[in-house]
């Protein structure tokens, strides 16, 4: 009884950390368009990306200044253009993170939502991230429709 329910769970523990869900995805002229990294004078971009496997059966919830803007997966990412001045990100998973950025009109931001392993299933961190490392991961990732 117990070797049948383990090799029932491991797969499935594997899947849940490992595997995929559908998120709605930008279309490519999108997503190559919000990869030259242009910013309008006036405002500023954070991206938030999420560049790895773990977790991708996960999708993880992202507000920004207390209102829904849409859902993470693995290898994922949104370009969320904004005024400049602080703005509040927060991610929900198994957990909820919360991270302030002071942004500055015509510059970019980059925050790593980070997938960690849970007890029921996906936990999450979210860390700001220099220009060239933000810049890797979102070049990685493919870009997700945000809720306005």
């Amino acid at each position: 009884m117990l070797n049948g329910f383990v090799r029932f769970a491991l797969p499935l523990g594997i899947l849940l950390l490992t595997g995929c869900t559908s998120v709605p995805m930008a279309s490519v002229e999108h997503d190559t368009q919000a990869k030259t990294f242009a910013v309008k004078p006036d405002k500023a971009n954070i991206y938030l990306y999420r560049n790895e496997s773990m977790g991708g059966a996960v999708k993880m919830d992202v507000l920004l200044d207390g209102k829904p803007v849409g859902q993470t997966s693995a290898k994922t990412y949104m370009k969320l253009e904004v005024a400049p001045g602080q703005h509040t990100l927060m991610s929900k998973a198994e957990n909820d993170d919360v991270l302030n950025v002071n942004t500055e009109a015509g510059k970019n931001y980059f925050v790593w939502q980070e997938a960690k392993m849970g007890i029921l299933y996906a936990r999450n961190l979210l860390h700001s991230t220099d220009e060239k490392t933000g810049k890797a991961g979102v070049l990685e990732c493919k870009l997700i429709e945000t809720q306005p």
